[in-house]
């Protein structure tokens, strides 16, 4: 059993820059084409995350399930190839490495604190893992920059990843709003001028870390001594938790992770994150990052924390609900054998629709995938399955409904 999370536990963020951070995330000035904020995918009402089993980015609109691909010249050119994930705690000391392939850790490998997509090239004075975190989704071409032609920002990232931060930190200094108010809320500038994107960075990871941290579930009021905290199937479900189910052998620590790298033989679909090299549609997981074979197909452990309210699950959200994902995990052989395309929240887009599960035609790569997985089964009855429903849905926070910021009046699905 982890120890209680406490405020040693977590990063110290200014509330000033958070509350210009908070503007910043619903704000689609971050956007190539300024057509999409990072709420579109990570909004509170889909518990940090937007209801979908693989993402509609840049070109579409609406919010959530409900989001449509666009239309004519501005619809979506690609599906994201993975889930959107939930941004609680993010703001922890303990966390080390993110994204599903871990593409973004905490290292001296570029004597600037981080191992990164933009190597050498990550600008200074980030104020944590979630300021460098914030950074990509604003260089990637189907999230946030648009496609190459479309604006300067994609252009620019099209040439070297790092050269679209300072036309976005233009963007933003000269804005009638941001520019007074970063600089009044930086110590280290007098004037708009003297903004980076390094700013902009540091007030949006300063409003993630403040708004969506989550330690009073009744699972925490547990672990803080409260003993009636828990009703007894929660009760019974956490004991399998951390005994015949075996969830704590990757879901460990006060943060319900080991931030480490599993194969579970989830079923694929969609574009897949393919290398420059990858001849067919696929994801080979961490072994996209590392270029080592035995990390193929294997993606980070998930913190716990309200995942209740972030359906659907996996890298890919392969999985509608809790029950299927415990199921998955029971055995995923057979899971992967009676897995059906209908299960995976995947809004209609035609133009698209054919390489949607053109993975499954491939036998090769299907085995192979098939023959890399690294958790054994293990046999629970139905009653137990609902028990470990009932304990994960008592990692949901008490306060997840009344956030220190909200969500603003002006943000526009």
């Amino acid at each position: 059993m982890p120890q209680p999370l406490t405020d040693d536990d977590f990063l110290s963020f200014d509330m000033e820059q958070a509350a210009i951070g908070h503007q910043l995330f619903y704000d689609p000035i971050l956007s190539g084409n300024r057509n999409i904020a990072c709420a579109h995918c990570h909004h509170p009402d889909f518990g940090t995350s937007d209801g979908l089993s693989l993402g509609i980015g840049e070109g579409g609109q609406g919010l959530g399930p409900d989001r449509t691909p666009g239309s004519g010249a501005d619809k979506i050119r690609k599906r994201i190839p993975r889930n959107s994930p939930g941004l609680w705690n993010l703001g922890a000391k303990e966390i080390h490495t993110v994204f599903h392939d871990g593409r973004l850790s905490t290292s001296d490998a570029y004597n600037n604190g981080f191992n990164s997509p933009a190597q050498e090239w990550l600008p200074d004075g980030l104020n944590s893992l979630l300021a460098a975190q914030a950074l990509f989704p604003l260089t990637s071409q189907f999230e946030m920059a648009g496609n190459v032609a479309e604006n300067q920002v994609t252009g620019a990232v099209h040439d070297r990843i790092d050269k679209g931060w300072p036309i976005l930190a233009k963007r933003v200094r000269t804005d009638p709003f941001y520019g007074p108010a970063i600089a009044a809320a930086f110590d280290d500038i007098e004037t708009p001028e003297d903004i980076t994107i390094t700013h902009i960075a540091n007030s949006l990871a300063a409003f993630m870390a403040i708004e969506w941290r989550s330690t009073d579930s009744p699972f925490d009021q547990y672990l803080a001594g409260k003993v009636d905290a828990l009703s007894p199937a929660q009760k019974d479900g956490m004991d399998l938790f951390y005994g015949k189910a075996r969830c704590a052998t990757c879901h460990s620590g006060p943060l319900l992770s080991d931030q480490n790298f599993h194969a579970l033989g989830l079923p694929p679909f969609g574009p897949g994150r393919t290398r420059q090299w990858d001849p067919f549609v696929r994801d080979v997981g961490r072994m996209g990052e590392s270029n080592r074979l035995e990390d193929a197909y294997r993606f980070r452990t998930p913190m716990l924390r309200n995942v209740a309210l972030t359906a659907p699950y996996g890298h890919n959200g392969a999985f509608p609900d809790l029950e299927s994902m415990i199921r998955h995990h029971m055995d995923p052989q057979e899971s992967l054998a009676n897995w059906t395309p209908e299960m995976a929240a995947l809004p209609n887009v035609p133009w698209l629709q054919k390489a949607d599960f053109v993975v499954w035609d491939d036998r090769f790569e299907m085995d192979r995938q098939r023959n890399k997985i690294d958790i054994e089964p293990v046999t629970l009855s139905d009653r137990e399955v609902q028990s470990l429903v009932s304990f994960l849905h008592a990692l949901t926070g008490a306060s997840v409904d009344t956030p220190i910021f909200g969500v603003p009046d002006g943000f526009v699905p």
